[in-house]
């Protein structure tokens, strides 16, 4: 397993799914396209640690599966196959309610221990859309596929990050104003 080599992480789980395929140097990239690459995503969320959770060829196609309904429902989300495909993967799992020794709990528990992992980050997507839907969003530069959930006071955030995009945008607009100066 190695380091994860995406521009964006630490973002809620579904979509930090949706950020393992990124563009860099004009080229796509696919932290999903190998089972190192799922080893190392699976690693980097600690909420999917559970012995159930390998990281196989039936876990990287359920997150697969997974990733392009999300792709597809936040791309369109008056599609109502879109939200189908959601919901076929949605229902793989469940949420149980449990009394541990420290009170109430909820473990999710799915048809397949592969599917686990998929079906958390869908259950992720439907909490962020309960929440605030409005926040969820793709990065403002037109060459990043990245999606980011705006955490901002003010929810004015435009950029997967600004270190990246956001940067390239101001030194673009500075150069536009000053040669045309």
């Amino acid at each position: 397993m190695s380091s994860d080599p995406r521009p964006l992480t630490g973002e809620p789980l579904s979509i930090d799914l949706l950020n393992t395929r990124w563009i860099d140097g004009g080229r796509m990239h696919d932290l999903l396209d190998s089972a190192d690459g799922l080893a190392t995503w699976l690693a980097g969320r600690p909420e999917l640690r559970t012995r159930a959770v390998r990281p196989d060829e039936p876990t990287r196609q359920a997150l697969l599966r997974v990733r392009a309904a999300l792709a597809e429902v936040i791309g369109s989300p008056a599609d109502a196959a879109a939200r189908a495909r959601l919901n076929a993967a949605l229902d793989h799992g469940r949420i149980r309610l449990v009394l541990t020794e420290d009170g109430p709990a909820q473990q999710p528990e799915t048809d397949d221990p592969a599917w686990l992992p998929a079906w958390t980050a869908a259950q992720d997507y439907l909490r962020l859309l309960a929440d605030r839907p409005a926040r969820i969003r793709g990065c403002a530069n037109p060459e990043c596929v990245l999606h980011f959930y705006d955490t901002s006071k003010n929810g004015t955030r435009r950029w997967c990050s600004m270190a990246a995009c956001g940067n390239r945008a101001k030194s673009s607009r500075h150069y536009a104003r000053h040669r045309t100066a």
